[in-house]
């Protein structure tokens, strides 16, 4: 069983506020190791200068966007396997489609609470301790 705390998170959204908020709900489940970027490139560099366990990030960004940045890490060989969570006002069926395609480990529309943020990390990571 995997520790919150013990995780390193990476959150990439271009709009401040969703990342206060995000990063507001993993204290609540309890993660204490938790980076930001403002777009796709910028985490990019920070996946390949640190290891992280999970990425969320928004779908809806520039100049890269979330299924862009999705598929970059996915044809890195270094960073593909890192279980990676797609955040969307969105929730059309074309949308979880492409991201399922593009290698998505798990999809989530907004707004959501920390229990549904909780439920759908532990469906990627396996059980929160």
């Amino acid at each position: 069983m995997k520790k919150p705390s013990d995780l390193n998170v990476l959150i990439v959204d271009d709009y401040e506020t969703m990342l206060k908020i995000e990063r507001s709900l993993l204290r609540q489940i309890g993660f204490a190791h938790i980076d930001d970027a403002s777009d796709g490139g910028r985490a990019l560099q920070m996946l390949k200068s640190k290891a992280y366990d999970l990425v969320i990030s928004d779908w809806n960004m520039h100049p890269m966007t979330g299924i862009e940045f999705l598929r970059a890490v996915r044809s890195d060989p270094q960073l593909r396997a890192v279980p990676f969570i797609m955040v969307t006002a969105e929730s059309k069926t074309d949308n979880v489609v492409e991201a399922k395609k593009a290698g998505v480990s798990n999809y989530i529309v907004k707004p959501f609470s920390a229990d549904t943020l909780k439920a759908k990390i532990e469906s990627v990571l396996g059980e929160l301790g």
